[in-house]
């Protein structure tokens, strides 16, 4: 049945009409203006970079060359040919049922706290791997830390609680030798703890972000899975992003994860300069500014991001004066 399908997709993609013209490439104004998607996917480029993804290349109903989104394995051979040919990875791979994320919307989080850092470093962004930055939650993708590094050569320590997650990021960095020294992944032995157990004793960092679980029980994340598979017009036992349950949901959801991390940060007031998450639900918002004020936030900014007709955006807070 697999077979099939994948031959399928390879008629269509080498019985494309030579002749026909790519249909220019509207610009997404929506994304950040750094952002190295803006103009689409050039998948001449990204076939080149990574052969692999020309079996899943096809047209869409608009004429432009595309994949089908539901396909997890179409979905992770274009992260491949992005990463290699857009962030010069050479070596990117994840194992299965683990989150892979649509790599617009993560670049654009990382490039809105390139301008943060910029509005307290006189309108400059700051460069290098004197800026050390905490993911929460790396994931077995590594997808933070890459961009980061890869855009403006920070240092990244990324944190998870499962092992598989841990080993995953570990073996991308070490197979990817611009990722070598730049990149730190650290286990999170304690479910309920965010930075406790992750930052050092007299360890500093410019910023943490961090991408929350939002769902509050696996019942909740499938529900979730099958929306969006429907959606795509695709059977409710197909995950296109995939997704493993610490990934996609928590005790509480995101609005408990978040409150705990604004508590724990706390703890942590004088280590990191910026904490950051993102919030998928805008009804949260509210909730967190109360929490916020109660521990005594002396800056907050809130950030909305959007990617097509999806609007995102994330919460960073401060306890001191932001000093690079």
């Amino acid at each position: 049945m697999q077979l099939n399908r994948l031959i399928c997709k390879v008629k269509i993609a080498r019985h494309r009409p030579e002749s026909m013209s790519k249909a220019p490439k509207e610009e997404k104004k929506n994304l950040h203006p750094r952002n190295k998607h803006r103009f689409g996917y050039d998948f001449e480029l990204l076939v080149r970079a990574c052969p692999p993804l020309r079996d899943f290349v096809q047209l869409n109903p608009y004429g432009n060359e595309s994949i089908d989104f539901g396909d997890p394995y179409a979905v992770k051979m274009l992260n491949k040919a992005i990463l290699a040919q857009d962030y010069k990875i050479d070596h990117w791979d994840i194992p299965e049922g683990y989150l892979c994320p649509p790599i617009p919307g993560r670049a654009d989080y990382i490039h809105f706290l390139a301008d943060l850092l910029a509005q307290n470093n006189e309108g400059k962004i700051p460069r290098g791997k004197g800026i050390k930055v905490l993911d929460i939650g790396v994931g077995a993708n590594c997808i933070y830390p890459i961009i980061g590094h890869q855009e403006y050569g920070w240092a990244f320590v990324g944190s998870d609680m499962d092992k598989g997650a841990i080993r995953s990021a570990e073996n991308i960095v070490a197979a990817n030798a611009s990722l070598n020294g730049a990149v730190r992944i650290r286990l999170q032995a304690n479910a309920r703890q965010i930075f406790k157990g992750i930052i050092k004793t007299g360890e500093s960092f410019s910023l943490s972000l961090c991408n929350p679980p939002f769902h509050a029980s696996a019942e909740e994340a499938s529900a979730g899975s099958r929306r969006k598979q429907q959606n795509l017009g695709k059977t409710a036992d197909v995950l296109n992003f995939g997704g493993r349950s610490t990934e996609l949901w928590c005790e509480g959801g995101e609005l408990d994860f978040i409150r705990r991390m604004i508590e724990e940060s706390t703890l942590f007031a004088r280590q990191c300069v910026w904490f950051s998450t993102l919030v998928s639900k805008s009804a949260h918002l509210g909730f967190i500014d109360q929490a916020l004020e109660k521990v005594g936030a002396a800056q907050v900014r809130r950030v909305e991001m959007a990617q097509g007709q999806k609007i995102s955006r994330f919460v960073a807070w401060s306890f001191q004066n932001p000093l690079l």
